[in-house]
């Protein structure tokens, strides 16, 4: 099973070094979402990036990176719901209904199920479906190998997340938690427990 992070919504001084650190620790995909921030500071977390790790990058904003830095590719949503014109790589977007998974699934790389459970980053965004349903939905494989599980990810629940069939576990607010810019000196507790998830989801 894949394991995703998507980065803190707001940059800050240690980032990059983090981003790298957990690429060399396997991770599979890292999605660069900063809403309304401007594209220049999105240039500059990604040139101190080691360019081999930028085909496992993709981004929420400012679609044009994906070509100025040979990204993975695009992630559609309410802010950008479209894609560029003649754009051809890589796309996915996010669900939040079986219905909806439905009808787009198809249409994508792969897509985001969100919250399969309660959110950690944003308070009263409760879980959108019972376990029933997800397993129901494993199931009958609408969620297979390109559906992956976003909202309120922890190493509590990833086994039931592989469990129900998800091709991958889409991780937030339960990493960037275990940082604080203002007063950590190191980020090895953001590594450790990363190491714990990937184990978990590997």
């Amino acid at each position: 099973m894949k394991l995703i992070v998507v980065t803190a919504p707001t940059f800050f001084v240690e980032e990059d070094q983090i981003i790298t650190a957990l690429f060399e620790e396997g991770l599979d995909i890292l999605h660069l979402r900063k809403p309304e921030t401007p594209a220049m500071y999105s240039e500059r977390l990604l040139t101190l990036i080691p360019s081999i790790y930028h085909k496992r990058i993709v981004t929420h904003e400012h679609f044009y990176l994906q070509e100025e830095f040979q990204l993975m590719g695009i992630h559609l949503n309410a802010r950008n719901p479209n894609e560029p014109h003649d754009y051809s790589g890589n796309v996915s977007c996010t669900c939040h209904s079986l219905n909806e998974l439905q009808s787009k699934k198809h249409f994508y790389d792969y897509v985001f199920l969100s919250p399969v459970y309660d959110c950690i980053t944003k308070q009263g965004i409760s879980a959108g479906f019972t376990a029933e349903e997800l397993r129901k939905a494993g199931k009958e494989r609408l969620i297979d190998s390109k559906v992956m599980a976003l909202g309120g990810i922890t190493p509590d629940n990833i086994l039931e997340i592989k469990d129900y069939g998800f091709g991958g576990a889409v991780v937030m607010g339960d990493i960037w938690n275990k940082f604080n810019a203002c007063t950590d000196h190191d980020y090895l507790e953001v590594i450790r427990h990363f190491k714990r998830l990937k184990q978990m989801a590997d």
